[in-house]
């Protein structure tokens, strides 16, 4: 049984079979290899770049297929969770980093760096969080020093940074005036200059083929080009950019729900025990309805918040509130999923096992759960309060 969507169009079902043939042909006979060695070969990005797979909603004359309408992204995290492939992270891709040079970026930054982020020629992260201050923007000590000549100087290091090892291009956020801790800038540091320099790959609790590392600038010159917008509203173009990472997120993580409720249903239909089958205890249907309830109603609350997005109208406190449920609802779900797997689930070779592993981090994407219940509950207060004045 599956809810009656009316979500996508013929043209949005061809991008679809498309991308699934990609993901067959090109990504998962290597899944072993990739395991291996925690990261998706560079070059399978590449030819996603020239099928059009890498942030197809850039405008053609920057290289893209202007394909603005995020249905696209979304069919491309349901079919990448479908694969069970968490390495081709395409929201991390496509919607993280490379919006702020669309958005933001002069006219010179979006014809040189555009087009080589569509082809795959570059691969764009983004480097916010710091060693010892997370995400807290005000802890924050990478800072980047303007000179006499127009330059700025950079030195400081981030951490948990999705593509650190094979990344060519970070969007880094760092201190423009000491004097002042929301000032903040935004710049695009190439991996290729002097001063740059990767640390070790980090071994995480999921996303095997993800690579995440640490990177430091030491003393790295930066040109004008690679300053995105004004240096001391990166803070502002950060906070502009929220509705949709959360969005990405909870695209990325409801997919992998419905996989896990899908693989169990195969479980439990083959397994027995007491001379019956797993699927036909109470318990089991039970918690399977629960869980298909709770996924249903969260599809169509995403899927709601996809259609606000393309219109322009999803606003920080509604997509905080999405990404909070479909996390949360992953966790709960990927948990009970695996309980019906029994010993099975705790196992490698069981495809549950690395759901639950990579489950994890989505409460922690984004903002943590507990900073969605706080960005929401500041905007339902703020929205009493200014209905209370008027």
């Amino acid at each position: 049984m599956a809810m009656i969507r009316n979500h996508y169009e013929a043209e949005h079902e061809a991008f679809r079979r498309s991308f699934r043939t990609f993901l067959e042909r090109e990504v998962l006979p290597n899944r072993a290899r990739y395991r291996e060695q925690g990261m998706i070969d560079r070059a399978v990005y590449t030819r996603a770049g020239a099928l059009g797979f890498l942030c197809s909603w850039v405008d053609e004359e920057f290289g893209g297929l202007g394909l603005a309408d995020y249905r696209y992204d979304q069919i491309m995290q349901e079919e990448a969770a479908h694969s069970l492939e968490s390495g081709m992270w395409m929201g991390a891709l496509n919607r993280n980093a490379p919006p702020y040079i669309a958005k933001f970026g002069s006219e010179e930054q979006k014809r040189h760096f555009l087009p080589r982020l569509t082809s795959g020629e570059m691969i764009c992260g983004i480097a916010m969080t710091e060693p010892d201050a997370g995400s807290d923007i005000a802890g924050f000590k990478t800072r980047a020093d303007r000179q006499a000549d127009g330059t700025w100087v950079l030195n400081g290091s981030k951490t948990y940074i999705s593509y650190g090892i094979i990344g060519d291009i970070f969007v880094v956020a760092a201190k423009t005036d000491p004097a002042n801790p929301r000032s903040l800038g935004l710049f695009l540091v190439e991996a290729a200059a002097p001063g740059f320099r990767r640390g070790r790959k980090l071994e995480k609790l999921g996303f095997a083929t993800q690579d995440t590392a640490e990177i430091f600038f030491d003393d790295m010159v930066l040109q004008p080009i690679h300053v995105i917008g004004d240096p001391a509203k990166g803070f502002d173009y950060m906070r502009n950019g929220l509705a949709e990472e959360r969005l990405t997120t909870a695209g990325q993580s409801l997919p992998w729900s419905r996989r896990a409720i899908e693989l169990t249903l195969d479980f439990v239909t083959e397994r027995k025990a007491f001379g019956q089958r797993l699927v036909d205890f109470q318990n089991t249907k039970f918690k399977l309805a629960e869980m298909l309830t709770e996924v249903e109603a969260s599809q169509a609350f995403l899927d709601h918040c996809v259609r606000l997005f393309n219109a322009g109208q999803l606003d920080p406190a509604t997509a905080a509130a999405l990404k909070l449920k479909t996390s949360e609802v992953q966790g709960r779900v990927v948990d009970e999923c695996l309980q019906l797997h029994g010993s099975a689930g705790y196992m490698q070779e069981y495809p549950i096992c690395q759901l639950y592993a990579d489950a994890r981090i989505f409460r922690i994407f984004a903002g943590t759960s507990e900073v969605m219940k706080i960005v929401i509950a500041r905007d339902l207060i703020d929205s009493r309060a200014g209905t209370t004045a008027s």
